[in-house]
């Protein structure tokens, strides 16, 4: 029977081809652009069964968000480490993996429909932040007016649909208020980000959460996070200099802190059954708010280059998590596996730095391409890279063993167990040594610079079409 308030599910789906062939790798607009995407998806149907090609997508959360038109047919496999952005504060005051990437991928797969369509308004609720510039009370006031249902956000969507998020909402809060002498800061805070955390601590499941959020936004998407589980997971680099940062945003893009750690540990009630378990590593940082704008300004470069990547427990010991069983799945049935563009050590990396990995790419009998999608220009991570340091990056990540297990005649794969094809933009920042690659048995792909979002700076960048463009090129060279 259907329900009168059912038009979210009931809206025809709309392929993620429908999405703009403008889109560059930090952000979109909506122009509706299908030609050059529908030539390609005839092109890469298996001519023997008229199926898509399936692909796997190894990225990050801004970094892979403008070329999700060029896969129809993909699992998207994103990090859980961020610890900057809204996610920060979720983490600090809440515990769990972080969701903001993930978050990120779900909003930007919703069909597009109609401007006005309950769907649209889904999205809009959705994606929306809390203010910045104003007071925390403020930003309370405005929050309190989402979960009471009374914001204007809410107009538009079904009721039966605003319950159910409202009540995900309203779970948030109430974990929220179980902590309240831990101060959480609304400020800047995403409303995707909210919900996915309360389905994500109501189910104790990442990816029932996921599962909720797909369907009541009717994407269909098939996103999973690289790591199955409910605690905080951190990364850490160790750098060749033997120094070490602790956490995302120190690899990548450090903050000033807001205040002492010593506070922080203060901050803990000794009465509390949910504080001080160890599960948390104290932070010594408030809502750590940083803009995709504010990365590519400029950046201060690493004093040595990073030369080993890991994940650390709460109390800073190395640990080796096991992948997403369904991504170690997924290598074995997908037919092209992308390293997609954005940051290399903090979100590619640490999808790849996990036990069983490597063997399942160097394994699958059923990958045909392996292509990495360099980046138009470097940033702190990978300052003064080249191509080759790149390649070079992934296998010997690939190649290492986790956890060590003391062998000295461990074999190692090549490097094109890994990686077969290099694609790069015409006029790229990033040297590109043509013969250097072909000798390492990687074919390089030249495609050209269609994307206009970055004029001034000179730097190309990926698109859908550009994208479409590489793969059309690999395949037609198979």
């Amino acid at each position: 029977m259907d329900s009168s308030n059912s038009s979210v599910f009931d809206l025809p789906l709309q392929p993620d081809s429908a999405r703009t062939t403008h889109e560059t790798c930090d952000g979109y607009d909506l122009t509706l652009v299908t030609d050059n995407h529908d030539h390609f998806q005839n092109h890469v149907s298996d001519a023997s069964s008229g199926s898509k090609l399936s692909f796997l997508v190894i990225s990050g959360g801004s970094g892979g968000n403008s070329i999700c038109a060029a896969f129809e047919n993909a699992c998207y496999v994103l990090p859980v480490s961020d610890d900057g952005g809204s996610s920060s504060e979720i983490i600090r005051v809440l515990g769990g993996p972080s969701i903001g990437d993930i978050r990120s991928r779900l909003v930007r797969l919703i069909p597009l429909v109609p401007p006005g369509s309950p769907l649209d308004a889904v999205r809009t609720l959705l994606s929306y932040r809390l203010p910045l510039n104003v007071s925390e009370n403020e930003a309370r006031a405005e929050w309190r007016g989402i979960i009471e249902g009374q914001s204007p956000l809410w107009s538009g969507i079904p009721n039966d649909r605003k319950e159910v998020i409202r009540g995900f909402l309203v779970y948030f809060e109430n974990e929220v208020l179980k902590r309240a002498h831990k101060h959480f800061s609304f400020l800047n805070g995403s409303i995707g980000n909210y919900f996915l955390a309360g389905a994500q601590g109501f189910f104790r499941s990442l990816p029932s959460a996921i599962f909720l959020f797909s369907t009541i936004t009717n994407s269909q998407a098939n996103i999973l996070p690289v790591i199955v589980t409910n605690h905080i997971t951190t990364i850490a680099a160790e750098l060749e200099n033997g120094a070490k940062l602790l956490g995302q945003c120190e690899i990548s893009h450090p903050v000033a802190s807001a205040i002492s750690s010593d506070s922080e540990l203060l901050s803990l009630d000794p009465l509390s059954p949910i504080d001080g378990i160890g599960e948390i590593i104290p932070q010594n940082r408030f809502n750590i708010m940083y803009s995709q704008q504010a990365k590519e300004g400029g950046y201060e470069p690493l004093h040595s280059r990073i030369c080993r990547l890991y994940y650390i427990n709460g109390y800073g010991h190395e640990v080796y998590p096991k992948p997403n069983p369904q991504f170690i799945k997924n290598l074995s049935t997908s037919e092209v596996l992308v390293y997609s563009c954005g940051s290399l050590w903090t979100s590619i990396i640490p999808c790849l730095a996990l036990r069983g990995v490597a063997s399942a790419i160097a394994g699958s009998r059923l990958l045909r391409v392996k292509a990495l999608l360099l980046n138009g220009s470097n940033d702190r991570e990978t300052d003064g890279y080249t191509a080759v340091d790149y390649i070079r990056a992934i296998t010997s990540v690939l190649n290492s063993q986790y956890p060590p297990n003391g062998l000295e005649n461990v074999p190692l794969h090549p490097i094109s167990a890994f990686i077969t094809h290099l694609v790069y933009l015409e006029g790229t920042k990033v040297a590109v040594d043509v013969e250097a690659m072909t000798t390492l048995g990687v074919k390089c792909i030249l495609v050209g610079k269609r994307s206009e979002r970055a004029p001034n700076s000179g730097i190309p960048q990926y698109d859908a079409a550009v994208v479409q463009q590489a793969i059309e090129e690999i395949l037609s060279g198979q």
